[in-house]
């Protein structure tokens, strides 16, 4: 029976799919920011003070959007986790006092012209952190209702700001689950945002945690948001959460196994054929990849990424992997503003 309703559902998707598609076929411009030929490419950071709710979320800081725009990047992505916001842990029980904090870092966005994205990084029944989640976004309708209804109340809240200073950014790196699922649910938060907001941007993550182009969410009209994580065996080196990760050998970039060239072919080319706008919106190497090793790496990403006009956000400002604290044990870190900043990274960065 079960089986029966999940297929009747899915068919029933694929014909608002279509009229959805074909509602907005004149609407191309709402992704205008991200664009390949946008005036300004979007590059910057992603900011996980609220990343998970259960480590002490910490309140966004001004300053943070001031060092994005004072070292020449305009970009910000805020991953959220909903369990800030609900009462009681029940998912559909939203209280949006919890929403200032947020509604502080739009406001710096565009005091400072970054761009803000919010991202649901833990959603109600899907997380790629741990602990799991005990209901399941992609098979229970509790789940599914409450994720829409957070996105129509954000696109409610934040109706009126331009779209070239806030984007939405669904859900992050989706796995486990049919593709046809995953564009239904999607296409339903979509609809609910244009519902209240219809032009406001919106950023889909690319199927299997970020890694696999969508074949159909060009229908959608939104933005593929894709990731520079390949292969974990550079990115992730020691990474202390990852299980296998202590056992990866030491990193070396390039190498006849791994170059630019098998960047470009195996994990980017995808995107370059997809239908879709694409935006890189994690990436980054862990501090105990060694730093040479990191930048030989990123600047191969980089160069991809702007001569194919896509924009991106490194994971991230401060911590592990950013250029802020991240202590490295091998990087002669600059004294900034009270930090210890690393130059040659951001140097890096900077010229892409």
């Amino acid at each position: 029976m079960m089986q029966k309703l999940e297929k009747t559902k899915v068919r029933f998707f694929f014909v608002i799919l279509l009229v959805f598609a074909w509602s907005r076929a004149g609407a191309a411009d709402v992704n205008a920011p991200f664009l390949p030929g946008a005036k300004v490419r979007l590059r910057g950071f992603n900011l996980s003070n609220k990343r998970n709710f259960w480590k002490r979320p910490r309140p966004y800081e001004e300053k943070d959007f001031q060092i994005i725009r004072e070292l020449g990047f305009n970009f910000a992505r805020l991953p959220l986790d909903y369990r800030e916001w609900i009462v009681d842990g029940a998912p559909e029980k939203v209280d949006e006092s919890r929403f200032l904090q947020i509604d502080e870092a739009v406001a710096w966005g565009r005091k400072y012209g970054v761009h803000v994205c919010l991202n649901i990084h833990r959603a109600p029944g899907f997380t790629v952190a741990r602990p799991k989640e005990k209901l399941s976004l992609w098979m229970d309708a509790v789940a599914q209702r409450a994720f829409v209804d957070y996105w129509r109340r954000f696109a409610r809240r934040y109706r009126g700001i331009p779209g070239n200073a806030l984007s939405f950014n669904l859900l992050n790196e989706p796995g486990g689950v049919d593709a046809a699922i995953y564009l239904r649910i999607m296409n339903e938060a979509v609809a609910a945002i244009h519902v209240e907001d219809p032009d406001r941007p919106i950023l889909c993550d690319a199927f299997d945690y970020g890694r696999q182009a969508v074949p159909g969410l060009e229908a959608l009209n939104v933005v593929q948001s894709a990731r520079g994580y390949a292969p974990f065996e550079v990115t992730h080196y020691r990474a202390e959460w990852m299980r296998g990760a202590t056992t990866f050998p030491e990193p070396r970039w390039p190498t006849a196994q791994w170059n630019r060239e098998w960047m470009a072919k195996q994990v980017f080319a995808q995107y370059v054929q997809a239908k879709t706008p694409v935006f890189i919106g994690e990436f980054g190497v862990h501090r105990h990849t060694p730093h040479a090793v990191t930048l030989r790496f990123l600047e191969d990403e980089l160069s991809l990424w702007k001569e194919n006009g896509w924009g991106w956000a490194l994971w991230e400002l401060r911590g592990p992997f950013g250029i802020i604290d991240s202590d490295r044990s091998d990087v002669e870190y600059e004294s900034w503003h009270g930090m210890k900043l690393d130059r040659k990274m951001l140097e890096l960065l900077q010229r892409y």
